[in-house]
């Protein structure tokens, strides 16, 4: 089986019910399986260690987990247009898989969770793709063959899936969302299963 990591951090529970639609769409490919983690919060003190197993949930991330994956979705909550700490400092340690080329032709796909329509869904998107491509990945973005991509009233972009979580992050992820990370989730599959060959 093709392994593709759906590695993600999520703060009020969105971006982590996107990943598991992402993954539901990685299950969908012959060949394919997810592998669902996540990255531990960044505590203020830094004296303070996140526990080393989360309450629930994805287990956290370890760069194996990278190294061995054969593509990768990355998900994050928006925080003013770029990708939330926690993700930013577990991507700012792999500085070693970067060194060794082990990302290097893999197929990666991003996905965001927002408060408000304009809070910067597409450009956290862009900013998450930024390290991907020093890691030499290649994106996987979502094509308007997918309808849904034009006719969501809430998120979605051709950067990747994106979700309005509402002022209150209490909205659910919409119908056409849900989608959108279906189809994500497929296509980065098919694309890791056509590289793998």
């Amino acid at each position: 089986m093709t392994e593709i990591l759906v590695l993600y951090y999520s703060r009020h529970g969105a971006v982590r019910e996107m990943a598991q639609l992402v993954a539901r769409g990685i299950g969908q490919v012959p060949g394919a399986v997810a592998r669902l983690r996540t990255v531990p919060p960044v505590a203020t003190i830094t004296e303070t260690a996140a526990p080393p197993v989360p309450d629930s949930g994805a287990p956290y991330v370890e760069l194996a987990d990278l190294d061995q994956c054969a593509g990768l979705a990355l998900g994050s909550p928006t925080r003013f247009g770029n990708m939330a700490a926690p993700m930013k400092h577990f991507l700012d340690g792999t500085g070693g898989l970067w060194a060794r080329g082990a990302l290097a032709g893999k197929p990666a796909a991003v996905f965001t969770s927002t408060s408000s329509q304009h809070g910067g869904q597409e450009s956290t998107l862009l900013t998450m793709m930024l390290p991907l491509l020093h890691h030499g990945m290649l994106l996987v973005g979502i094509p308007y063959s997918e309808p849904e991509l034009s006719s969501t009233r809430t998120g979605g972009t051709p950067y990747g899936a994106s979700h309005l979580a509402g002022a209150q992050s209490d909205l659910p992820v919409s119908s056409d969302e849900k989608a959108l990370c279906i189809a994500l989730g497929r296509r980065l599959a098919e694309v890791s299963l056509q590289l793998a060959r």
